[in-house]
């Protein structure tokens, strides 16, 4: 098992499904028994002491996948217990043979009556993708107990088949309430939800298998119903940054300039600053207002400052540097609108963050050589919606931010997204340790750097987010609380040489 890199909607894993038992007769059932047979292993290898298991199933395809590990696991000798959700007549097709057969090999099966048994693993096999209305009722009271017996003293594992219930496949919006699984098993395809926005919470780690289906199955489904999602694959900035010639010299690197830094907000910019020669750009200017702009650098006097008091004093470090990047700092104050229209007054590439977003949002514009870098909040105002409405669909709000105002947009979070309008990439790295003050000033710094060392704006996107997320891993090896954005630096060089 492993994770690959495109991601599936529920249509598209159907038709997946369809592909393989229409056009290459592969039967439904022999899918199921794979399904469960791999969930299985994985329990077997990730809890390797467990003796006991309770399956929660459902009445549709995802309960028969839990039927399939109820009799693997009853033939491997351990203790199984089983709880049926919902109208037991309502089962049929492969699910009632998958029933059928854990029956005939000795299992019981009970219904649901308001609790659990305390046992090692507790595997939920209750809804699958199709999922899509809030959960309530018996459903509601299921998942909620699965999730208080995984969090009591004597607490289970919880492993989740294909999707955790209560999710949407689509989105990964918590659809009313949501299993949390320590481990999901996903299979056929990776669904678009179990990768971004709340389903971080919920997915714990995630494990996909194909089923043995081949190859020629993914490609007639390509040639139908492409798929333009995909997750960041971990070494992909080795792939577009290739090594230096041996007489390279700062100018074949680039030279960036990052603009911003307030009174008062001098740290976001020398974050971005240093960030972008970490990143490997050979020359980096800094715009900042007169109230720091002496001290700056004292503790990176590679960072090249210029006081601006006036917009007008930006036009010749406008004109030396090949690429832009303005907003950490910026504030929206006249200081930071005149640098803003200044900057936005050229054609180059350009990164925008942080307050140049809170003034584009009440500004609208259209260029496509630029990257926008919102969080949520700040994606909420440049959409006119609320935060809720944002993270309710992370793939759709990011392609509406894309729409409006053209190039490249990142869409922070767990999970963060980027989009050139046509293909999203997802990025799987990173951790809660981020969640503190100048890690998106990191980001922008690590993009600018990358842009001005040539890579395309997509690229430097994608290359920007990953390395910006693993090296937030490396650096959290002592812990995620407490992480400071800086602590990343060291991390940011080693992996853009690897």
């Amino acid at each position: 098992m492993s994770l690959n890199t495109t991601l599936y909607s529920a249509e598209q894993t159907r038709e997946l499904d369809r592909i393989a038992i229409e056009d290459f007769a592969i039967l439904g059932y022999t899918l199921m028994q794979r399904a469960g047979q791999v969930t299985f292993d994985a329990i077997l290898q990730k809890f390797p002491d467990s003796e006991s298991l309770c399956i929660v199933c459902g009445t549709g395809n995802n309960g028969g996948d839990g039927y399939v590990i109820a009799r693997l696991a009853l033939l491997k000798g351990l203790v199984v217990q089983l709880i049926q959700l919902g109208n037991e007549q309502a089962i049929a097709g492969d699910a009632l043979l998958a029933k059928q057969d854990f029956e005939k090999a000795g299992g019981r099966v009970a219904l649901f009556e308001g609790a659990v048994p305390q046992v090692d693993i507790i595997v939920d096999a209750i809804f699958g993708t199709g999922l899509t209305r809030e959960v309530t009722g018996q459903w509601a009271d299921a998942i909620d107990t699965i999730n208080t017996s995984s969090h009591s003293a004597n607490s289970s594992h919880v492993v989740a088949v294909d999707i955790p219930s209560g999710l949407h496949s689509d989105t990964g919006r918590v659809m009313g309430c949501c299993v949390q699984a320590d481990l999901t098993v996903t299979y056929i395809g990776i669904k678009c939800g179990l990768v971004t926005g709340q389903a971080r919470d919920y997915v714990g780690e995630l494990l996909f298998d194909s089923l043995q289906i081949p190859d020629d199955v993914y490609k007639k489904l390509s040639q139908s119903k492409p798929s333009n999602k995909t997750i960041i694959p971990h070494d992909f900035i080795t792939t577009v940054l290739k090594p230096r010639a041996r007489c390279s010299h700062k100018g074949r690197h680039g030279h960036a300039l990052l603009i911003g830094g307030a009174p008062g907000m001098s740290g976001a910019i020398h974050l971005a600053g240093e960030a972008c020669l970490r990143g490997g750009a050979g020359l980096v200017s800094i715009a900042t207002h007169p109230a720091h702009a002496a001290f700056l650098n004292l503790n990176r006097p590679e960072l090249m400052v210029t006081a601006v008091e006036q917009a007008s004093a930006l036009a010749p470090l406008l004109q030396k540097a090949n690429v832009l990047g303005i907003g950490p700092g910026l504030s929206q104050s006249d200081w930071g609108s005149a640098l803003l229209t200044e900057v936005l007054s050229l054609k180059k590439p350009l990164v925008a963050d942080a307050d140049a977003l809170n003034l584009l949002a009440k500004k609208p514009l259209n260029r496509e050589n630029w990257i926008l870098t919102p969080h949520p909040a700040e994606a909420a105002r440049l959409l006119s919606v609320s935060t809720t409405e944002v993270e309710q669909d992370r793939y759709k709000s990011i392609l509406a931010i894309q729409q409006r105002y053209g190039g490249v947009c990142i869409l922070k979070g767990a999970g963060t997204l980027v989009t050139n309008g046509e293909k999203i990439a997802v990025c799987t790295a990173g951790n809660p340790g981020m969640a503190s003050a100048g890690m998106g000033d990191i980001l922008t710094g690590i993009i600018v750097s990358l842009l001005a060392q040539g890579l395309p704006l997509f690229d430097a996107a994608k290359g920007g987010v990953e390395v910006h997320a693993q090296a937030a891993d490396l650096a959290a090896k002592n812990g995620e609380r407490g992480l400071l954005a800086s602590d990343c630096f060291p991390y940011i060089r080693e992996l853009v040489n690897a």
